[in-house]
C-alpha cells in the first residue's frame, strides 16, 4: 500500500468516526418535546384514526397546531417522519406548541371525501381534550404540506358547526380554527395549469376506486375537493408557501387559492420559494417562518370563521 493510499483511507476513516460520533451525539441531544404515538382520535368501520401527540418538554403557550400527515393522500408513520426531517416538531414545540400530527387515511382505503371527514374529526377531537391538554380550543393553527395542504385548506374552508344531534360529543363540536398555514398544495382540480385534472389515477382520489364515472359525476366530486372553488367568507387566514420549480403541483395552484381568499375579502398571503422543488433541503427556514406567522394569528383575537 502507497503512503497516498495510506493516507487517504486513513482520512476516510476519520470522516466516518466523525460523522458517527456527531449522529451519535444529535442523538443524545434532548428533544423540546414528548412524543405519543399512535393515539386513537376516532373509528371509522371498526378501524382506528390514529395521530402522534408533540407536547413541548418546556414550558407550554397554550396552543395548539393540527398537522395533516399526508403525501399523495397516503398517510402513515414515513410521513411523520418527513414533517420531523423539516423540523417541524422541534420548531413549534421549541415554542411552546402542542403539535397533533394527525394521519387521515389513505386513498387505498378512504376517498377524498372520507379523508376530509376524518381531518375534521381530528381537528373536534383535539378540541374536546384540549382543556385537558392544556390548550386553547378556540385558538388552534392546521397546517400541511402537499396533499396533507390539500385537505388542511379543504377542511378548513368547509368548517361546519358539528352535528347536535350526534351521538359521539366530539362530532357534536364545531370544526373551524383560526389560521391555516399549508406548504405546495393541490387546490384545483378543474384548473391544473389550463386543463382539468381529472384522469383515472386522480380518480382513486375522488372516489375511493377507480371504477368508470360519468364526465358529470367525476367535475362535481372534483370541484367538491378544490379548496379554490370552495372559499366563502369569513375565512379564516391563509399563508401558503410553494416553490417555483415544483414540477409535481405547479404554484399556479397556491396563486388560485390565493387569489379566491383575497377575492372573498380574506386574509391570505404567498411566499415563493426561489428555485425550490416539491419540498427543498432548507425547509425548516420556512417551518419556522410559518411558525413565526402562527404566532401573530393565534394571539388571542376573534376568530373571522366563528362569527
Amino acid at each position: 500500500m502507497s503512503w497516498k493510499t495510506a493516507v487517504l483511507l486513513a482520512a476516510l476513516l476519520t470522516a466516518r468516526l466523525s460523522a458517527g460520533m456527531n449522529e451519535a451525539a444529535q442523538d443524545k441531544i434532548p428533544k423540546p418535546y414528548f412524543q405519543r404515538q399512535d393515539a386513537v382520535y376516532g373509528e371509522v368501520h371498526g378501524t382506528g384514526l390514529l395521530m402522534d401527540v408533540f407536547t413541548p418538554a418546556g414550558k407550554s403557550n397554550g396552543l395548539g397546531i393540527v398537522d395533516v400527515a399526508s403525501g399523495a393522500w397516503y398517510s402513515d408513520r414515513g410521513k411523520i417522519r418527513d414533517h420531523d426531517r423539516a423540523g417541524m416538531y422541534d420548531i413549534y414545540c421549541g415554542k411552546g406548541y402542542t403539535v397533533f400530527a394527525i394521519r387521515p387515511g389513505s386513498r387505498t382505503k378512504y376517498s377524498g371525501l372520507e379523508m376530509l371527514a376524518n381531518v375534521k374529526t381530528g381537528i373536534r377531537y383535539v378540541k374536546a381534550h384540549a382543556a385537558a391538554l392544556g390548550i386553547d380550543a378556540e385558538r388552534l393553527g392546521l397546517t400541511g404540506a402537499s396533499a396533507g395542504g390539500h385537505l388542511a385548506s379543504l377542511a378548513a374552508l368547509t368548517a361546519d358547526p358539528g352535528d347536535a344531534k350526534a351521538k359521539d360529543p366530539v362530532q357534536r363540536l364545531a370544526s373551524n380554527v383560526q389560521a391555516v398555514g399549508v406548504f405546495f398544495p393541490p387546490t384545483n382540480f378543474l384548473d391544473w395549469e389550463g386543463a382539468p385534472a381529472l384522469g383515472e389515477a386522480i380518480q382513486g382520489l375522488f372516489f375511493g376506486d377507480k371504477a368508470p364515472r360519468a364526465a358529470e359525476e367525476v367535475r362535481v366530486r372534483a370541484r367538491e375537493l378544490s379548496p379554490a372553488l370552495l372559499v366563502r367568507a369569513p375565512a379564516p387566514p391563509f399563508l401558503v408557501i410553494h416553490g417555483d420549480a415544483d414540477r409535481t403541483v405547479p404554484l399556479q395552484q397556491s396563486k388560485l387559492l390565493v387569489d379566491a381568499l383575497k377575492a372573498a375579502g380574506g386574509s391570505a398571503e404567498l411566499i415563493v420559494k426561489a428555485g425550490g422543488g416539491h419540498a427543498w433541503l432548507t425547509i425548516s427556514e420556512e417551518v419556522r417562518l410559518m411558525s413565526d406567522w402562527f404566532d401573530k394569528e393565534l394571539a388571542e383575537k376573534p376568530n373571522p370563521a366563528s362569527k
